[in-house]
C-alpha cells in the first residue's frame, strides 16, 4: 500500500460536527505530547499537515485527515495537568461522544512515549478500548531516542503493561521513519478487513 496524497478536511469541537467516514477511519489517540500529531505528517510524508507543537495540549478538538484509501481521527490528548479541569473534562466528553460511534471507527492507534512506562490514563484508554471492544493498537513513539536493542526491550515491556502480545506494538520515529513500513502495512491490514 503507498499513501499517494493526504489532506486535512476538517475539525470539529462537538458532536454535532463530527463526521460520518466515508472511508475507513482510524482513530489517533494518546496522552499530550506523545507524537498524534508528528505520526500523522510521517504517514504523510509531509512536515506540516497536522500542527506539531513543542508543548503539550495544543489540539482540542477532533481534526480529521484524508489520506486516499482511509480517514485518520486526531484526537485531543488527554492526561495534561497544566490546563484547567473544566478543560480537561470537556477534553474527556468529546473522546466518550466521538468512541460511542464505535461503528465509525475501524481501528484506534493508541500513542504511547517509548521511554516511559504507561501512564494511568494510558492503562485507561486501553481498559476503554477493550471494554468497548474497539480494536487498537499501540504505537510506541520516539523510538529513534533509544538504541535499537533498548527500543526492543521497552516496546516488550510496553507489550507486558498493556496486557498485549509484542506484534500488537509498533515501534515507530517521525524523525528517522523507522517502523514506518510495519505502520504501512497495519493500516493496509485494517483497511482489508473493512
Amino acid at each position: 500500500m503507498e499513501i499517494k496524497q493526504a489532506n486535512f478536511l476538517t475539525s470539529a469541537a462537538s458532536e454535532a460536527q463530527f463526521l460520518r467516514p466515508e472511508k475507513p477511519m482510524i482513530a489517533v489517540c494518546g496522552k499530550s505530547n506523545s507524537g498524534k500529531s508528528t505520526l500523522i505528517n510521517l504517514l504523510a510524508n509531509r512536515k506540516g499537515l497536522a500542527k506539531t507543537s513543542a508543548s503539550p495540549g495544543r489540539t482540542r478538538l477532533v481534526n480529521y485527515f484524508d489520506f486516499g484509501a482511509f480517514w485518520l481521527a486526531d484526537l485531543p490528548g488527554y492526561g495534561y495537568a497544566a490546563v484547567s479541569k473544566s478543560e480537561q473534562e470537556k477534553w474527556g466528553k468529546t473522546l466518550d461522544a466521538f468512541f460511542a460511534n464505535r461503528e465509525d471507527i475501524a481501528h484506534v492507534f493508541l500513542l504511547s512515549d517509548i521511554r516511559r512506562d504507561p501512564s494511568e490514563d494510558d492503562m485507561q484508554m486501553v481498559a476503554y478500548l477493550n471494554y468497548h471492544i474497539l480494536p487498537f493498537t499501540v504505537i510506541a513513539t520516539k523510538s529513534d531516542k533509544l538504541s535499537k536493542m533498548k527500543r526492543k526491550e521497552r516496546t516488550r515491556k510496553i507489550a507486558q503493561a498493556f496486557g498485549l502480545g509484542e506484534g500488537n506494538v509498533i515501534a515507530v520515529s517521525g524523525f528517522t521513519g523507522e517502523g514506518k513500513e510495519d505502520l504501512i502495512k497495519k493500516i493496509a491490514q485494517i483497511i482489508s478487513l473493512e
